[in-house]
């Protein structure tokens, strides 16, 4: 067992506590941190960033959602003495063009490569999970999901597979140096399709609506949610629709052999956990 640390940020989101889990199952020594960790850690108080970063040689990086920050934390882990850099981002991410989505995550690209660390790149796609998650759970318990979706493909991934993938590369240094690692399923359904499963597996009549974008902005503002975010959630849709995403790869079998999950996989498992239940 190694005494290097690694220090997992966002420790409690989606792919931070997967991936927390499963490095400590590996016997990783793990910091894992979060605005109400132990050693807390939040982007926008960088005066606690080296209480965060001491003693860590790896990080698992997971940009915050807005430009700018983690050029300066990348900045920071240099002059920390750590070593290495896993940064989770989105799939094809080079492919957005003039998107108003993920700028976030393309400049968090730009910070991790205009450093001297190893580095890999994890670019995600959609995944699996939103389904039982904010914001579409709560329509499709209801019946009739609204949203600016149509027949694009999407690849979703599993997020166990990102973690299992993330965890790998943590702990496999030298072997992924450099590497950008685009993360998808098998070829899944549109996500406009995407309900017809669940629908079956669950035993609920689900029918999809399709809304503008605008619509759908104005949906989630009503729902409670800011304005800022709930453009950027719409933006995601509007680049979905363009079909720039929706190819595969074999980055997941490649880094893990064997194949990753699939759409309806999920929809087993949370249809089990009663994940649409009214």
């Amino acid at each position: 067992m190694s005494n290097d640390i690694t220090l997992v940020l966002g420790a409690t989101g989606n792919t931070g506590r997967r991936v927390t889990a499963r490095l400590r199952l590996r016997d990783t020594p793990v910091r894992a941190t979060s605005r109400s960790s132990r050693i807390p850690f939040d982007w926008f108080h960088p005066a606690g960033w080296d209480q965060v970063l001491r003693g860590v040689t790896t990080a698992y990086v997971v940009p915050v959602p807005v430009p700018g920050p983690v050029h300066d934390f990348v900045a920071r882990t240099e002059a920390a003495g750590v070593r290495r850099l896993v940064l989770l981002s989105g799939h094809g991410a080079d492919d957005w063009g003039d998107s108003a989505f993920g700028l976030d995550m393309r400049s968090a690209e730009d910070a991790v490569r205009g450093s001297a660390l190893e580095r890999t790149i994890l670019r995600a796609s959609n995944f699996a999970q939103n389904f039982d998650g904010r914001p579409f759970r709560a329509p499709l318990a209801a019946g009739e999901p609204a949203l600016p979706a149509g027949a694009v493909p999407g690849p979703f991934i599993d997020l166990e597979d990102v973690a299992d993938v993330a965890a790998a590369v943590l702990s496999e240094p030298g072997q992924h140096a450099g590497r950008v690692h685009e993360l998808t399923g098998p070829r899944g359904p549109p996500q406009a399709e995407a309900v017809e499963p669940i629908s079956r597996a669950s035993g609920q009549p689900i029918v999809h609506r399709r809304i503008s974008p605008a619509e759908y902005t104005a949906t989630l503002v009503q729902e409670g949610w800011g304005e800022d975010e709930a453009r950027h959630l719409t933006e995601m849709f509007v680049l979905f629709e363009r079909g720039t995403a929706a190819w595969t790869s074999d980055a997941v079998a490649t880094v893990l052999r064997c194949a990753p999950r699939t759409f309806e996989g999920f929809v087993l498992r949370a249809t089990a956990a009663e994940a649409w239940r009214c």
